[in-house]
């Protein structure tokens, strides 16, 4: 009920954002943790294939994702969104519909690209629609919305695949044409309101790239955040991983994500709201970076275990609740360093640059953790070939404990910002989405302080 009372407490604008948050997750999550096995599987592609396809839509993301930042900034992101869901919704049915390497791989391409427009736009919106002291609970409110939708789409997905890939992509796309109409018919009518400072609006988009290139402090901040992606990712690998050998079972692979998806949903507006009471986000990022390398930790009592010591279902059971622990401590660090990352993110932003900021923010993190993924990973054949199983683990968990360190040294040289976001506070008034009702002659106006 507290959920509720929060989401109705928002600003229409924060409302309507947190519902397509939850309708894009739903369409995602509906096909993409099944793509591998249907390529593998229904259309018999070598391992190498399904590893190129999906590379194929990290890089594709990862590495446009400054474009849909600076796409947000300079045309709107009531004009980014729908582009983005309109793109990933082509390629879920590309993916139902051709079964050929060139046509998945132009399938992986237009998911990847929509990826790099969406998430920088919808998180650049929301924080230009939410009230300037409220910004984090916003962002808690995404992350809650995602849960859900991952749940959802989680749930779906695995009773269509029963079916049919077919049927769980065509649902999908039809779920992504369905926010997308949404997105064209509400989003114009919430119109974003000076999304960059005119200053930077009448410059190129070349210019405000720069501009971020040469703040030195955000790219601090961004390189020293890697381990909150590379460590939340190792729910999909390393717990993966671990619970199905523990277990005997791959259908166990999902029972850690869900339990960092219920911890979510029953914890993270708590969480934001301690943080927010408790001295602000850049004071609890660093305690929730050490929570995160902690996670890490109660798993090494089922590392040495052989997949036959987990003989009968108890004993199964007892392996995988040190990992369960692990999942739920990995899920509340970051409830207490997602909100909060985002949250400093635009408050490094100069002259209402959000988007930028956040394509850049999202292109360091995701490259860099990409790095550290693929060393957990040699890590886990090394301790494999070497007895040590311990080893991917105790990396992990170092990596979240000098990521604290870092972040505590930028907190104590005063190079992590206070305040509020340039160009939306401080410079004109806030930038927020306004109904089409309020803007003036030329469609467009300003919320008067």
């Amino acid at each position: 009920m507290d959920t509720f009372r929060t989401v109705r407490s928002f600003p229409p604008a924060v409302r309507f954002l947190l519902l397509n948050q939850l309708g894009v997750d739903i369409g995602t999550f509906l096909l993409f943790p099944f793509l591998a096995g249907h390529l593998a599987g229904d259309l018999g592609m070598s391992p190498a294939t399904v590893g190129m396809v999906l590379a194929t839509i990290q890089l594709s993301h990862q590495g446009l994702v400054v474009i849909g930042g600076t796409a947000s900034d300079r045309l709107g992101g009531h004009r980014v969104i729908p582009i983005g869901c309109l793109l990933r919704l082509s390629g879920f049915a590309l993916f139902a519909l051709v079964g050929g390497v060139r046509a998945v791989l132009v399938a992986s391409v237009l998911t990847g690209v929509a990826g790099a427009l969406l998430y920088p736009a919808m998180r650049a919106c929301a924080a230009q629609a939410a009230p300037p002291d409220r910004r984090a609970e916003v962002f808690a409110m995404l992350n809650v919305f995602t849960a859900t939708g991952g749940l959802i789409g989680l749930t779906l997905g695995s009773v269509l695949c029963v079916i049919d890939f077919r049927a769980t992509a065509v649902t999908a796309a039809a779920v992504l044409m369905v926010m997308t109409m949404l997105q064209l018919f509400a989003l114009p009518a919430l119109a974003v309101i000076g999304s960059a400072d005119r200053r930077y609006r009448s410059r190129s988009a070349a210019h405000g790239c720069l501009h971020v290139l040469r703040d030195r402090n955000f790219l601090a901040f961004s390189f020293t955040l890697t381990a909150l992606t590379a460590l939340e990712n190792q729910v999909y690998l390393l717990f993966v991983s671990a619970t199905q050998r523990v277990s005997g079972h791959l259908a166990a692979a999902a029972v850690m994500p869900m339990v960092g998806a219920v911890a979510s949903l029953a914890l993270q507006l708590r969480v934001t709201r301690l943080v927010r009471a408790k001295g602000g986000p850049a004071l609890w990022i660093a305690p929730g970076l050490a929570m995160m390398g902690l996670a890490f930790v109660p798993p090494l009592l089922t590392a040495s275990f052989a997949p036959a010591a987990a003989d009968g279902h108890g004993h199964a059971v007892l392996l995988l609740l040190p990992l369960a622990a692990g999942a739920f401590l990995l899920a509340v660090g970051q409830m207490a360093v997602q909100p909060s990352t985002l949250e400093l993110v635009t408050r490094h932003a100069a002259g209402g640059l959000v988007g930028t900021y956040f394509g850049f923010f999202y292109v360091i993190s995701g490259v860099t953790a990409s790095a550290c993924t693929s060393g957990v990973g040699w890590a886990m054949d090394i301790g494999e070939r070497t007895g040590r199983p311990w080893l991917p683990w105790c990396c992990c968990a170092a990596l979240g404990a000098l990521s604290a360190l870092g972040v505590t040294w930028l907190r104590r040289a005063g190079r992590l910002p206070g305040g509020v976001v340039a160009g939306m506070q401080e410079v004109g008034g806030p930038d927020v989405l306004v109904p089409a009702a309020r803007r003036g002659r030329g469609g467009r106006d300003r919320v008067k302080k």
